[in-house]
């Protein structure tokens, strides 16, 4: 091991490990954010072991999975299809963007319980 004097000590030249990339969305972001700023101690943890990458990535496909899932599911029990669409394009758009937004709000709430 190498090591590079600094003051009066010596300090060993430690490198991080070459992390694997991750594509995070907006749901891995607003995730990390969160632990940075309210669960210190699972962030350290995470960052120390260098699995905080991993794990935000995880959270932010589970939550896509989710989304997707959700917003199908809601649109069908509330009647919202392609004939509608078809029919009145601005009454489907609105219907749909309520329906994002409550699935936003349920996803929101199982991230950060």
């Amino acid at each position: 091991m190498d090591y590079t004097f600094c003051g009066d000590y010596y300090l060993p030249n430690l490198l991080p490990t070459q992390e694997e990339e991750y594509d995070i969305g907006i749901y891995g972001q607003r995730y990390f954010r969160y632990i940075k700023e309210h669960d210190k101690i699972l962030f350290i943890n995470l960052l120390t072991t260098e699995k905080l990458n991993e794990h935000v990535a995880e959270v932010d496909t589970r939550a896509q999975t989710m989304e997707s899932m959700l917003v199908k599911q809601i649109a069908e029990q509330e009647g919202i299809n392609e004939v509608l669409k078809e029919q009145n394009q601005m009454e489907w758009v609105q219907c749909m963007n309520n329906i994002r937004n409550r699935v936003e709000e349920i996803i929101n709430k199982e991230i950060f319980k």
